[in-house]
């Protein structure tokens, strides 16, 4: 059923009638994209907040220098938007980029705003989505400026075992702040301790 795993997912949140089922199904828009498809760039205005049902996405920025810094991946049963950029409609400094051929239903500003009007108790679904966010975020920062690196590889292959086999190792150097050659050789010690 193609509604189902986004059903499981809001119902950790909420409990849905049948007719708030309708209501909000009927307002998501399925769509497959293809592997390395970009989803958002930087400057464009954000038109969605997606859910993944399949697939692998990457959210990264360009630094003063040029270079991409990986901010996030995610994977089936996420959600995924740039959240300034979609609720205040000002143009993005982020980019998403499909790493895997991807499934997703999506909502626009305007059917989210309808969804939120019609099924008020919606808003208690995003305002979880968006604390749970914060707290990875707040976490991540001060994860990434008190662990040693190796720490961070360590804590990020316990966290998201299945990504990690997943996306090439330098954009999990870059989500780290080090060097492919440093996830490396981490790789190499954990692999002789097995």
């Amino acid at each position: 059923m193609l509604y189902e795993n986004i059903l499981k997912n809001v119902s950790k949140c909420i409990t849905l009638t049948a007719e708030e089922t309708e209501q909000f199904t009927g307002l998501l828009t399925a769509k497959k994209v293809p592997k390395k498809t970009m989803l958002l760039e930087e400057g464009e205005i954000c038109q969605f907040e997606g859910y993944l049902q399949k697939g692998c996405v990457r959210i990264y920025y360009l630094n003063e220098n040029g270079f991409e810094v990986t901010l996030a991946f995610a994977v089936e049963d996420w959600w995924i938007s740039d959240i300034a950029s979609f609720h205040y409609h000002t143009p993005s400094s982020l980019y998403m980029e499909t790493l895997e051929d991807s499934d997703f239903l999506m909502l626009t500003p305007e059917t989210k705003e309808r969804l939120l009007e019609t099924v008020p108790k919606f808003e208690r679904v995003f305002r979880m989505l968006v604390q749970r966010r914060l707290a990875v975020l707040q976490n991540r920062l001060i994860h990434t400026m008190a662990k040693p690196a190796a720490d961070r590889y360590l804590e990020f292959i316990e966290l998201y075992p299945t990504i990690s086999q997943r996306v090439p190792q330098y954009y999990i150097a870059s989500y780290l702040g080090v060097s492919p050659e440093f996830v490396s050789i981490i790789r190499k010690r954990l692999a002789a301790k097995k």
